[in-house]
């Protein structure tokens, strides 16, 4: 380890930390300075964040938890204590880890910043009321109170509806034929159809040539009439019954068709019975509020023209500059619409605080946010910024920060813009430790930590310790060579490949792309660029798979996708109102018979659903250990080896590894269960060995000390050879779905696709694919992207990281800005085509990349 340099930062105090060995860690024995930036590097899987995060910080948050009242005390030891012997001069932290949210449609961008509140203020003091009407509190302006929320959405600005069209799917039937296909189809159904003979139905009329009142009746009523019903009796029989008041089998409850299917949705207590329901259920728009969740009175309260609502869903940016109009001393004077001098105060004051708090966040990159942004569809990147920008407006002092990747889904330009965030936090007293593989945001830091040097077993120790300059002589360091250096990324002379044809859009019309028209090349490696909110995704991820397939030029393969196709939302309402893309695509047929996207979406909603059980390869493996003579010999099966299986997991946990600890106060945390100790399994399982490790051994091995143990099977080899080239040799083959970042998730996936036979015809489109990648792990997935390419493959990938973009054939950029100043092409062509070009943001970044590209051919 490089010596630590203490007068090139200074007289400052220092985070003492000693023995660490959480994960790879191998006892590790650091020193770091405290109100300084500091820098966490190394090769994915190299131990940074168990540094960061696994040490640091845990030990931080064991030290509140040992602060808070005894109750929580006795649950500490459950809680999980990070492995490292002594960490000294630690103060209080915070962490800001990328991770993703599944927050609810009432958690946005306005309430988790807190802006909402002030804006809410701000209607509320100084809003144009109509004439007459009281003054609202801020509560009013709200959609999670009773005092604000439409009263018939209760705020969701959804409903559920039960339209005709799956109620009666064919109208051609009769009611005796099923033409109600809604209502229940055992005993229960047939009583409500002979209740609609007692009233008159004819059952064997197509439901089409009934009355059109009986119809809508039928269907919509929310009368629920005591009806006779008469058994064994024809159609013509019951009329003449009910006519001459014969006494009938037993009365019945009639309940229209819409009625019947929203009862059992809310009440069932039968889940398939309340599956069913669903499937016949839409969300569709309020008819009330129309979707804008307020209720009337405060939708009729203006600021600048606009109502509360039409101000949440502009940009952050435009609101800035609505908001700004308040500070002209002359604001608010005019003959037309004159405010007294005391709401001209609390305007201005009521103003400056809002735009103090969407400052960070418009300089963190954000500002085509809305404050009606459900935070459950940002970025972890964008949600870490965002919650960045928060801890700015906190004015903490004295606190340790730790941040993971913070300039993830970063556009450069805006790179700047996040080191003056950073050095302000600095510079207020505080310490700021971040995992960082931006080289740019790297060489900003004054100190850095560089972990390795290699990942998994390989890495886990101090390769360096200090200044940046000081890094350039340490031979050991991966990190260094891309630092100082420049490496040549894979095959830097490589020709720039010439199309075999284009797809072409035009027309485009989705989120801020209007009217768009492109040209995507087909057999080259295509870069999207643009800053944050240019349009690249909504191109990229929505509009061009959408219009391909609506063409039908491709079939979207969902499985690599990673698209959960068996799994229908828990609640209708939960649906959201459906973006429709509008356009034209075309594309050569015989070269584009398969799309494959790969997002960043998680590849599993639980921690059941790991590396291994997503990629296969746990199949292969629960097959080989069932086939060891032992397990033959007790007739253990390959299913005895899954968690799901109650046959060989732990009954404690019921193979989950973990149980829910309930801190009351405080939230609940998991620990590992106390039974099997967190290996999932039952001792009988786990008395069954392969290569001497039992199953839950396996689990727990890193993908690159898998491949080394089951070295020669060449099933699995082919699994773990595909995570390892795109970059995940370090990851657990137990890693549950839940604990990966998107970039790892997006890995995961294609690491899936990699391993299938490449066919030649397929289209590619990747999400920033090397987010979370260190360079040299990028230069490693690059060229397999380049392998696909090369075997007539077409790949499109958004992408922020300029060394990567170099090696592309094909660039477009996108903006110039973000939001409703973006959607459009600013350039594209080759990557020094586009750099030259002077209207486009990206173009100095990538003409830089492509220099030094050039000087280490």
């Amino acid at each position: 380890m490089a010596s630590s340099d203490s007068t090139a930062t200074g007289d400052l105090g220092r985070v003492r930390i000693r023995g660490a060995r959480e994960h790879n860690l191998r006892d590790v024995d650091l020193d770091i300075p405290r109100d300084a930036l500091v820098a966490f590097t190394g090769v994915s899987g190299s131990g940074k964040s168990s540094l960061a995060f696994g040490t640091i910080y845990a030990e931080s948050q064991r030290r509140y938890f040992e602060s808070v009242a005894p109750y929580a005390r006795r649950l500490i030891s459950q809680v999980g204590v990070p492995d490292v012997d002594v960490v000294e001069g630690l103060p209080p932290a915070v962490a800001l880890p990328q991770q993703r949210t599944g927050g609810s449609a009432r958690s946005t961008v306005g309430s988790a910043t807190t802006i909402a509140n002030v804006v809410r203020m701000l209607y509320s003091r100084v809003g144009t009321y109509p004439e007459g009407a009281p003054m609202l509190f801020a509560e009013d302006f709200s959609t999670n109170t009773v005092q604000g929320a439409c009263p018939t959405c209760h705020g969701l600005g959804r409903v559920y509806d039960v339209p005709e069209e799956l109620m009666v799917p064919d109208d051609g039937l009769s009611i005796d034929e099923g033409a109600l296909a809604a209502w229940p189809t055992a005993w229960h159904g047939k009583q409500l159809r002979d209740s609609l003979i007692s009233l008159g139905y004819d059952p064997h009329v197509p439901w089409r040539d009934l009355p059109a009142e009986q119809r809508e009746w039928a269907l919509r009523t929310d009368e629920s009439p005591q009806v006779p019903i008469f058994r064994d009796l024809t159609p013509a029989q019951v009329r003449a019954a009910v006519a001459n008041g014969r006494e009938p089998s037993y009365m019945s409850t009639f309940l229209g068709v819409r009625r019947y299917v929203l009862d059992t949705f809310a009440s069932s207590k039968s889940a398939r019975m309340r599956e069913r329901a669903a499937s016949f259920m839409r969300s569709v728009e309020c008819p009330s509020c129309h979707g804008r969740r307020l209720k009337a009175d405060a939708l009729a309260v203006t600021f600048e023209g606009l109502d509360i609502v039409e101000l949440a869903a502009m940009p952050l940016d435009d609101v800035a500059d609505v908001l700004r109009r308040a500070q002209d001393p002359d604001w608010g004077t005019g003959s037309a619409a004159s405010v007294s001098a005391e709401r001209r105060l609390a305007a201005r004051r009521l103003v400056d605080e809002a735009l103090a708090r969407l400052a960070p966040i418009a300089d963190l990159g954000l500002g085509a946010l809305s404050l009606d942004r459900p935070t459950s569809t940002l970025s972890a990147g964008e949600l870490q910024r965002m919650r960045l920008a928060t801890q700015v407006l906190s004015q903490l002092f004295g606190v340790v920060f730790v941040l993971d990747e913070p300039s993830a889904g970063l556009h450069p330009a805006d790179a700047e813009s996040l080191l003056g965030i950073l050095r302000r936090l600095r510079d207020s007293g505080n310490t700021v430790f971040f995992v960082e593989h931006s080289l740019g945001v790297i060489r900003e830091a004054d100190w850095i930590v560089d972990v390795g040097p290699g990942a998994g077993s390989s890495g886990g120790r101090i390769v360096h310790s200090g200044p940046l300059e000081s890094l350039r002589d340490v031979d050991e360091s991966v990190t260094r060579r891309y630092l100082f250096e420049a490496p040549p990324a894979h095959d830097t002379a490589r020709a720039r490949r010439a199309p075999d044809g284009t797809i072409e859009l035009v027309d485009v019309h989705r989120n801020n792309l209007h009217g768009l028209t492109v040209s995507i090349p087909v057999g080259a490696l295509t870069a999207v660029t643009g800053v944050s909110g240019s349009g690249k995704s909504t191109l990229i991820d929505q509009a061009l798979p959408d219009l391909l397939q609506a063409g039908g030029a491709s079939e979207i393969d969902a499985h690599a996708s990673g698209v959960d196709t068996q799994t229908a939302p828990d609640d209708p309402l939960a649906e959201a109102a459906a973006i429709v893309t509008r356009g034209d695509a075309t594309a050569p047929a015989d070269r584009l018979r398969r799309i494959v996207q790969v997002s960043q979406r998680p590849i599993g909603r639980t921690p059941r659903s790991n590396v291994a059980t997503y990629t296969g390869v746990f199949d292969r493996i629960r097959a080989a250990f069932a086939a060891t003579p032992e397990a033959r010999r007790r007739r253990y099966g390959a299913s005895r080896f899954s968690f799901n299986v109650a046959a060989g997991r732990c009954p404690t946990c019921k193979g989950e590894g973990t149980v829910e600890v309930e801190l009351l106060f405080l939230p609940s945390v998991s620990s590992p269960c106390a039974t099997c100790g967190g290996t999932r399994y039952n001792p009988e399982t786990l008395e069954i060995e392969l290569h001497g490790r039992t199953i839950a051994d396996v689990l727990a091995m890193s993908v690159e000390d898998a491949r080394a143990t089951f070295d020669g099977d060449v099933e699995i080899e082919r699994h773990l050879d595909a995570l390892l080239d795109v970059g995940l040799g370090y990851v657990a083959l137990g890693q549950p779905a839940t604990e990966l970042s998107g970039g790892e998730a997006q890995r995961v996936k294609l690491a899936s696709e990699l391993r299938r036979a490449q066919r030649g015809d397929t289209l590619y489109l990747l999400d920033e694919p090397t987010s979370g990648l260190h360079p040299a792990d990028a230069d490693r997935l690059m060229a397999h992207l380049q392998r696909l390419v090369d075997g007539g493959s077409t790949v499109v990938m958004v992408e922020h990281d300029m060394r990567v973009v170099a090696e592309a054939d094909w660039v477009i950029d996108m903006g110039p800005g973000s939001g409703e100043a973006g959607g459009r092409i600013v350039a594209e062509g080759t990557p020094e085509e586009v750099a030259a070009c002077d209207a486009s943001r990206t173009a100095p970044f990538l003409a830089a990349a492509l220099q030094r590209r050039a000087s280490s051919s």
